[in-house]
């Protein structure tokens, strides 16, 4: 599993902060019900300050406005589509799907990732080809997983009055695509996931993890070198490696080369966040990893040989078949319990 880059201290967890978590986490899931919150949920003390872009602060009012819009199928270009049926609940905010399926039937080429503490990301999608959740929101609406006329839905959404209402006392004005993303990035910044039993385990619960996912995490800061890239709070180093997947092809998806024109980044892709990752196959950018053991074992085993992998980090590191049962029971710890919930639309 690949080293990170970037100055490792700024990934480290402390109990300390695991245990400011515990307090905070449980007010920041109720904020996401059906009701409008009646204030911002408390980002989990565990992550560093979220960066949140100075021209798209952050309100109840606009995060209730995102949420609505986030499941509102009217936004899609066939009015069958939202934001969250590429991310649903059941399958740890993916689709469940090898790669997910776009507006009007079309079929993509890589699988929906997780929104679990996506506004720490840094870069969005599996390139980082978006340099902002606003970016990101506005391609997919108007790209192919949404499909849709940003300007055309904007229109419509100004023709209902209990969202022409909402836009106007939120923004000051009518619904614009621009303000469209910016409620929905809002809202996603919302989507913690800092209570898992792991969480709970490293705020002190003795109980809360069992002895043989103990024995997991042990080889997942240990032996098996898990850490080198799923580190920190966020189980990810936000950073884009190449483990072989899909390079046997023979129009191989070529990832981050295809952002920055690197010919070294060529097949690699952002490390994905491991919490919630049982509930969260098919593995890797085009699902085509089934089981959660097969994808631990592949990565435990060195990845898969092409010329751009990343020989420096990954290695075979000889685990056993115990071993490797041991590492994924310990990602059963990683399961989130929170969910998105829809609200009443207008």
């Amino acid at each position: 599993m690949p080293q990170s880059t970037l100055p490792r201290k700024r990934f480290l967890v402390t109990t300390a902060l695991f245990l400011l978590a515990a307090a905070g986490v449980a007010g920041a899931l109720r904020a996401q019900s059906t009701r409008p919150a009646a204030a911002l949920p408390v980002p989990p003390a565990i992550f560093d300050e979220m960066a949140v872009p100075a021209d798209n602060p952050t309100t109840v009012e606009k995060v209730e406005l995102g949420r609505m819009l986030f499941f509102d199928k009217r936004l899609s270009g066939d009015g069958k589509r939202a934001c969250y049926t590429c991310h649903l609940n059941e399958y740890g905010l993916t689709d469940g799907k090898a790669t997910a399926v776009g507006s009007f039937g079309k079929a993509l080429t890589r699988s929906s990732p997780t929104l679990w503490n996506v506004g720490w990301q840094r870069e969005f999608y599996w390139g980082g080809r978006a340099s902002s959740l606003e970016a990101q929101a506005l391609g997919a609406w108007k790209g192919a997983n949404m499909g849709a006329n940003p300007d055309v839905i904007a229109g419509k959404l100004n023709r209902m009055p209990g969202y022409s209402k909402r836009f106007q006392a939120v923004f000051g004005g009518p619904a614009t695509p621009e303000r469209v993303t910016q409620a929905i990035a809002s809202y996603e910044r919302t989507i913690f996931c800092a209570d898992t039993r792991f969480d709970r385990a490293q705020g002190g619960d003795a109980d809360a993890m069992t002895a043989q996912e103990q024995r997991g995490y042990e080889l997942f800061r240990g032996k098996a070198s898990c850490t080198s890239c799923h580190v920190g709070g966020l189980l990810t180093d936000t950073l884009y490696h190449n483990v072989g997947i899909g390079m046997s092809s023979a129009t191989p998806d070529v990832g981050r080369r295809k952002v920055t024109g690197d010919e070294k980044e060529t097949g690699a892709f952002k490390t994905p966040t491991l919490r919630d990752i049982t509930r969260s196959g098919p593995y890797f950018h085009d699902g085509s990893v089934k089981s959660l053991r097969e994808a631990v074992k592949l990565m435990a085993g060195g990845g898969i040989e092409n010329e751009w992998l990343d020989r420096e980090n990954l290695k075979d590191r000889q685990l056993t078949e115990a071993e490797l049962d041991d590492l994924v029971a310990f990602l059963g710890a990683l399961e989130c319990k929170g969910k998105l919930e829809a609200p009443r639309l207008p």
